[in-house]
């Protein structure tokens, strides 16, 4: 026993690494047999990718022989258009820059017609809607107010009660004469007319005190150099207490009761003074109503309005006194008075001195307008008159196409005759549009005046 112990043991160890020997035999086949599979895979898919790079060389050459074809029919393409094109040129006469250049006026001028009608259209209906409307607010407005007019002149007739009385106003040498024109600032014309002599004198308060004082002097008999003085001092006083009267009357026709005492004494010497044959404080007063009557329609502050309408030309009491235009005067004046500042800008921007910012500068404009251009309210003299009818025609006439223009109803109507070969139907609403806007930019007038181009064309023939 003790000796076959180790031989066993040896045995045991011999069959065990004979064991391992075979584990490790077939592990390293089991391996090698997996790496010639991987082997296997990888070789087949090196031959797939050959397979499709082989595929792609001969789509890449295919590729290039067709865009070598399309490059060849694209020249035989251009060769034939450019053939085509010198065919078309040499029948046509023009060269293809020319035909564009034609297309495209075409297009633009049809474009431009197109535009014209679509402009006219609209214009139309918004002209149309808005004279509605503007008319149902002035004629409410105007159909409620009504102003007498006075004629502006720059003398005045005092009525006597006999020829023998001129000869006490001349006085001896002249000298009565003489101390009446010193002291009143007028002119006295004692002529050969019946029962009366003239005052004259373009300032119309100062006229009226002259006139004033005269009559006193004619009725007392007394003319001699120092109750002319008395009676002028007096007369002072009689015609500012008659402006006073006429600025409290007018503020209580427009309901207006909290104006300073300085605008009420300025406003008063509206009362003698006249623009156009308007009596300026007549006017004022009407022009605040209008303005209200709008404000009203308008749903605007007609409290504001009627006080913007009845200072605008609060500036004339001072024209003489001061420089610049009445409506700077005016809202220096007004500004220096305490007035609200949309008041004073209604003032100074009236007459488009400066560009109106509010409604109730505008509203004003208007009401000034409507007042100063309805039938009656003003006259014009005859030079700038003529002078007005002229230079219409004349805007009218630079025009090219222009055969004739005429102005008529005064100068609210311009009547301008086209050549119909030169003017068609839309150039005729382009150039009364451009016409109407000259007229505004260079003429100053009342109103407004309408422009009508007429287009006649006319076709003939003989039947035999």
């Amino acid at each position: 026993m003790g000796e076959t112990a180790p031989v066993v043991l040896a045995a045991v160890a011999a069959a065990a690494l004979a064991l391992l020997a075979l584990a490790a035999l077939r592990a390293g086949r089991t391996r090698r047999i997996d790496l010639d599979r991987r082997e296997q895979r990888v070789s087949d898919r090196e031959e797939r990718l050959d397979e499709r790079g082989r595929g792609l060389d001969q789509r890449a050459v295919d590729l290039a022989d067709r865009e070598a074809g399309l490059a060849a029919r694209g020249q035989d393409l251009d060769r034939l258009t450019d053939e085509r094109r010198a065919a078309l040129e040499a029948v046509a006469g023009l060269s293809a820059a020319d035909v564009h250049a034609q297309l495209v006026a075409s297009v633009e001028a049809d474009a431009r017609r197109s535009a014209a009608l679509t402009v006219r259209e609209v214009e139309r209906a918004a002209r149309e809607e808005g004279d509605r409307r503007a008319r149902e607010v002035v004629v409410g407005a105007v159909q409620r107010v009504a102003s007498a007019q006075t004629a502006e002149s720059v003398v005045a007739s005092v009525a006597l009660l006999g020829e023998d009385i001129k000869g006490r106003i001349i006085g001896r040498e002249g000298r009565n004469i003489r101390t009446f024109e010193s002291v009143t600032g007028t002119n006295l014309i004692v002529d050969e007319t019946p029962d009366a002599v003239l005052v004259s004198c373009f300032d119309p308060v100062r006229r009226e005190t002259a006139r004033a004082t005269l009559e006193a002097l004619v009725l007392d008999g007394r003319i001699h150099p120092q109750r002319i003085e008395d009676a002028y001092r007096q007369a002072c006083t009689e015609v500012e207490a008659r402006c006073q009267r006429s600025a409290e009357d007018a503020l209580l026709e427009v309901g207006i009761t909290d104006l300073h005492p300085e605008l009420v004494r300025h406003l008063g010497l509206l009362r003698f003074r006249t623009s156009y044959g308007q009596n300026v404080l007549a006017h004022v007063v009407e022009t605040a109503q209008l303005a209200g009557l709008m404000a009203v329609e308008l749903g605007a502050d007609p409290a504001q309005l009627r006080r913007c309408g009845l200072l605008h030309d609060i500036g004339k009491a001072l024209t003489h006194e001061a420089d610049g235009s009445h409506a700077a005067v005016g809202a220096e004046l007004a500004r220096r008075c305490g007035e609200h500042e949309d008041v004073v800008h209604a003032i100074e921007a009236h007459h488009g001195e400066v560009t109106p910012r509010t409604v109730e500068a505008l509203l004003t404009q208007a009401a000034d307008a409507v007042s100063g251009s309805r039938p009656g309210a003003r006259r014009e003299p005859l030079e700038s008159y003529v002078t007005r009818m002229h230079r219409l025609e004349e805007i009218a006439g630079s025009y090219p196409g222009v055969e004739r223009a005429f102005a008529m109803q005064a100068g609210r109507d311009l009547r301008v005759m086209v050549l119909p070969d030169v003017v068609d139907d839309v150039g005729a609403q382009v150039l009364a549009r451009e016409i109407a806007k000259q007229v505004e930019h260079d003429l100053t007038y009342p109103g407004q005046v309408k422009v009508t181009v007429v287009r006649e064309s006319r076709a003939t023939e003989v039947a035999h």
